[in-house]
């Protein structure tokens, strides 16, 4: 066994090469914008090597840095009136902390709300008049709970559950708060309620009721008009995500039935007469306007890629965040030219994903492939498998991927089963033997990358962060012949440890997936836990772990480790201080330069 200790390899001489500077180059977060101060922005930027929030003054142009904590800080909301900056404080990324406030124009953070001891985060709602505020809180002794604080006055709880929950929105007049809530005991899959600022009921929406169908639905905003009842969804009714309307007052639904394929979200424009609409297909995205009195839809123009995010300006032009795998992050506005464009390095472009479509045991799966300009294989290739696991990769600039390219390796991701994007079925089939069917389309694509002359089958590295290092674990363990490199990254490595250590909200999540406790269904936990295959693990494992992390927690990690210890494998462990991943852009550089070189010593 090795303890890492991140030293850099070769630093001193010659000019940073292109994948550093793609992790060093300033990277900003679309602006949000105060919904009564249009010219008063919040943005997320690394411009000082730690990802901060940022004050940003559009009619005057200046930009402040707001927050300056050693591991950074990107949960932040701007106040409806402009006036205040929200921001989450927790202790090196633990994730468990109070919601702190200082003026826009800046001075001293004082606490957002008197009253609320720390907690995980559940949602926040800010009224008009930056001083009523809905707070979500969860925590391992009270479940999800809500509460209403108004002028300074002492918080007033309003909801309370064991299972998880959220604060979805609070209507534009301050008199409905829209809460998304899984009470029915099914995490992946939400139910809606509509309820007055003290409490009492005014609507219930949930499509897990009455039929065999598992569907979720998910709160989009309500209208931005005074005393207006209707409330945005988002459905599954015919197998993907789409919206609707739904009149909280009179019941009424308005189904758009928008004739887009793939998964379609939506926002508000400012004045309630139109939606901006999220289109997302296959791995890219695109915008669309749709007139709610004419159902006329146009399309916003964007470049071919993916939108990671948009938001319509209140003279009805849109500002978006689009990449390409090949171009780097860049906001947008539709009236022309780039909204932010911060100063200093640039970061380099990289290589095009190519799409591939391989035959699998539960349908066609889809995987973007990336490769050395001019090449042919066999190739050297990673496996960079993403986390979530209800999440995708997308035609969108990575500077991890880019960087294993620089190297001379080709980087296949798979959007297997599990991923959004597919369809409610490919989502939900993980279920109940989970780890396991995602590692069948992940050995479906890497036998289509062999026989197509693309990779090495001597040189294939399995590798990810999150849920994609739970599987490298599981899949050097399930499937120890198939790889001759592990990379995970903050992974879960022991469930049953994970379960009983990791936050409240995502044990809801386990018990969803797995069909219960891993008391309750011992068998389950065990056939999809790596620990359970750690004495079959042939390849040489890395393993990088955030030592505050509440999501895959350290002690089960320790567990895998020292396992793999006992037999005398092949593995090293970095374990750094912070949560679940890091803010700081040296020590995203570290690991990478570490992962870059356990994989060349132990391909060589």
């Amino acid at each position: 066994m090795t303890e890492s200790n991140g030293a850099p390899r070769g630093a001193g001489g010659g000019s940073m090469p292109d994948w550093e500077k793609r992790f060093r180059a300033p990277r900003v977060s679309l602006p949000d914008w105060a919904e009564d101060a249009p010219d008063r922005s919040l943005f997320v930027s690394n411009a000082t090597g730690t990802y901060e929030l940022y004050a940003w003054d559009r009619a005057t142009g200046e930009q402040r840095r707001a927050t300056d904590r050693p591991n950074g800080t990107t949960d932040g909301v701007l106040s409806p009136d402009g006036e205040w900056i929200w921001w989450f404080s927790d202790k090196d990324g633990d994730e468990f902390g109070v919601w702190l406030r200082q003026p826009f124009d800046g001075g001293d953070d004082v606490p957002a709300v008197d009253g609320l001891e720390a907690s995980y985060p559940a949602g926040l709602a800010i009224g008009r008049d930056g001083s009523t505020a809905v707070v979500g809180r969860s925590t391992d002794e009270d479940g999800t709970t809500i509460h209403v604080v108004r002028g300074g006055g002492a918080p007033q709880e309003i909801y309370r559950h064991r299972e998880s929950a959220g604060v979805g929105d609070l209507s534009h007049d301050g008199t409905l708060i829209a809460i998304e809530h899984t009470e029915h005991g099914d995490a992946m899959h939400s139910a809606l309620r509509v309820v007055r600022p003290d409490g009492t009921t005014v609507a219930e929406l949930d499509d897990t009721k009455g039929g065999s169908q598992e569907l979720g639905l998910e709160v989009l905003g309500f209208a931005p008009v005074d005393g207006d009842t209707r409330l945005l969804v988002g459905h599954q009714r015919r197998g993907r995500w789409e919206p609707m309307v739904w009149d909280v007052a009179s019941g009424e639904e308005t189904d758009l039935a928008l004739d887009l394929p793939g998964d379609v979200s939506a926002e508000w424009y400012p004045d309630g007469s139109a939606l901006l609409v999220a289109h997302s297909f296959e791995a890219r995205s695109d915008l669309w306007r749709y007139e709610v009195g004419s159902g006329a839809l146009t399309r916003v123009e964007t470049p071919p890629g993916t939108v990671s995010g948009a938001t319509a300006r209140p003279d009805g032009s849109v500002e978006y965040l689009w990449s390409s795998a090949a171009e780097p992050s860049v906001v947008r506005s539709t009236s022309g030219g780039v909204v932010l464009d911060p100063p200093g390095l640039k970061a380099p472009a990289s290589v095009p994903v190519e799409d591939v479509w391989v035959e699998g045991p539960g349908g066609r799966i889809h995987a973007l492939v990336q490769k050395p300009a001019g090449t042919t294989g066999p190739l050297p290739t990673v496996f960079e498998v993403h986390g979530g696991p209800t999440w995708h990769d997308s035609d969108s600039f990575a500077a991890g991927p880019a960087a294993w390219v620089d190297h001379g390796y080709a980087v296949v991701r798979v959007n297997y089963r599990g991923s959004t994007g597919y369809g409610r079925e490919w989502t939900d089939a993980l279920k109940h033997r989970v780890g396991l069917i995602e590692l069948e389309d992940v050995s479906a694509v890497r036998e289509w990358a062999v026989s197509s002359g693309l990779a090495d089958p001597d040189r294939l590295v399995l590798a990810g962060g999150s849920w994609g290092g739970y599987l490298t674990l599981l899949g050097v363990g399930t499937q120890p012949d198939a790889w001759a490199v592990g990379l995970a990254a903050v992974p879960v490595a022991d469930y049953v440890t994970a379960y009983h250590d990791e936050m409240e909200a995502l044990k809801a999540l386990d018990r969803t997936l797995f069909g219960g406790t891993p008391e309750e269904v011992p068998d389950r936990f065990t056939a999809s836990s790596p620990l359970t295959y750690v004495d079959e693990v042939k390849a040489p494992v890395y393993v990088s772990a955030g030592v505050n992390d509440p999501r895959c927690p350290i002690r089960q990690i320790d567990n895998y480790v020292d396992r793999l210890a006992a037999r005398g494998a092949t593995h090293e462990v970095y374990r750094y201080d912070a949560g679940h991943g890091s803010l700081v852009v040296e020590e995203r550089i570290k690991q990478v330069r570490l992962e870059l070189d356990f994989a060349a010593r132990h391909l060589s």
